[in-house]
């Protein structure tokens, strides 16, 4: 597969051979937009959903069981220049094995912890700083120092969508700090590969208006219909913005933006006759509703894993969902921890039930991860600081081993010690369940060839089915 958009001299050659910039830029359009294309060999995930848990959840609480932290709970520790002094800090709750595999989760997630036999849990994952902005960067696009192509638009990069009507990239709900729309943009990729947002910081009341009878009770997307004028009129005024649009583009020569503003309005408007209906939710039975906890206290989160099956489902190839709670907990962990578990674990654990019954689980690739982790000392008496050394993340579906727990910290949790998986590890590995090579995926920009993982990274085939 060429992973290559058209270049400049692509275009020079074109358009001095008398083809025209028409017939060039449907070309154009085949290579570089949103057709779905082959990916470098057999993949085992046609899609992703990543449940983002912005804050840092607490791996030594939730998916790292330490026996040895508890034992040595309260006493001091000496783990380097920030932590002389500091006390260890058992779980604030206990932990129980699960499943066949028997996988040592916490009992906060008693739904979750059904589907313990489907879950890769990763424990030694570890990033470059313990600061939340540029982790949760990092995590998105590989990279914390420089404005770098998200995986959801590398995704769609080299895999295009499934569904012309509907964008290849989704994100619900996102953050507006932390990064904002770097986390979900394209940078130097084509502005078509960039995610959709759908909602934004202000939905919780939005989602409370919801709850009435008479509205729609999907996130709304603003400007999605234009009830004033037919949509044959609306074609013709696409048709002459696009033809305005593409003679300055024959007079410039290359203008990757108009190029982007031109697929855009194309999609928009092909969007209309399908994103409605896929965002509306009154259609789904009860049973659906009140497996997902719809109605039940948990509406927010609720709806947009809902959402995210129902997207999937439509042929979304990338999809985000922000938990909406923050799990940043410097103090009262043994509180906040089970308020954010409680707001999270049946939705969660139903998208798994819900994907499994439908025969999507296999090639749907689920993920759950934070920033970074937590340290195993105390931070203000009942809280824990950042750690970038050393988290959990989990991984179901898409052709990851179920029942699988690989690597390990250290014996009290603070640092990767078996298997370590740095980030870019983790994106060469996501985009390996994809079908394509890291290596191979690149785009040229500014006199080099750039990727997702940067100069590194290694797939983790023991994590592979």
């Amino acid at each position: 597969m060429n992973t290559h958009p058209f270049s400049r001299r692509d275009l020079l050659t074109t358009m001095s051979s008398g083809i025209g910039w028409l017939a060039f830029s449907a070309l154009a359009q085949a290579r570089s937009g949103l057709a779905s294309k082959m990916p470098h060999f057999p993949a085992r995930a046609k899609r992703v959903i990543f449940l983002t848990m912005r804050g840092g959840p607490s791996h030594v609480d939730l998916f790292d069981y330490k026996p040895e932290l508890a034992k040595r709970d309260g006493k001091t520790a000496s783990l380097g220049r920030d932590s002389e002094g500091a006390k260890l800090f058992g779980a604030v709750h206990p932990f129980g094995q699960y499943g066949q595999s028997g996988q040592w989760m916490t009992t906060l997630h008693p739904k979750l912890a059904k589907h313990a036999d489907d879950l890769c849990i990763i424990n030694s994952m570890n990033t470059d700083l313990p600061n939340h902005a540029q982790a949760f960067v990092q995590m998105h696009t590989g990279s914390f120092q420089f404005v770098r192509p998200s995986v959801g638009a590398w995704t769609l990069y080299g895999l295009g969508t499934e569904n012309d009507n509907l964008p290849g990239f989704i994100t619900l709900n996102p953050p507006a700090d932390n990064g904002g729309a770097q986390n979900y943009g394209s940078a130097f990729l084509p502005a078509i590969c960039q995610g959709t947002r759908i909602g934004g910081s202000q939905l919780p009341d939005l989602y409370a208006a919801l709850l009435k009878k008479d509205v729609a009770p999907g996130p709304p997307m603003k400007n999605i219909e234009n009830k004033n004028v037919p949509r044959d009129l609306q074609r013709a005024q696409i048709d002459l913005i696009r033809s305005l649009n593409e003679r300055k583009m024959e007079r410039d020569g290359f203008h990757p933006e108009i190029e982007g503003a031109i697929e855009s309005f194309e999609l928009a408007f092909r969007m209309q006759s399908e994103v409605p209906d896929v965002l509306d939710l009154r259609g789904e039975p009860e049973h659906i509703l009140k497996l997902y906890g719809i109605g039940q206290g948990k509406d927010q989160f609720a709806r947009q894993c809902l959402l995210a099956r129902r997207l999937a489902e439509a042929g979304v190839r990338f999809i985000e969902i922000a938990s909406g709670v923050q799990w940043d907990h410097h103090n009262r962990l043994r509180e906040q921890l089970a308020t954010n578990c409680a707001a999270t674990d049946q939705p969660i654990a139903a998208l798994l039930t819900d994907l499994k019954a439908r025969g999507m689980l296999k090639d749907t690739l689920v993920v759950w991860a934070g920033e970074f982790g937590r340290t195993p000392y105390a931070q203000a008496g009942d809280g824990r600081d950042h750690n970038h050394k050393g988290y959990s993340i989990w991984m179901a579906g898409g052709g990851v081993k179920g029942g699988l727990r690989y690597g390990a910290t250290d014996e009290i949790g603070y640092k990767a010690a078996l298997n370590p998986m740095h980030i870019h590890d983790w994106h060469a590995t996501m985009l390996h369940l994809l079908g394509l090579d890291h290596t191979k995926l690149t785009y040229n920009h500014g006199g080099r060839n750039f990727r997702l993982t940067n100069v590194s990274g290694e797939v983790a085939t023991g994590i592979l089915t």
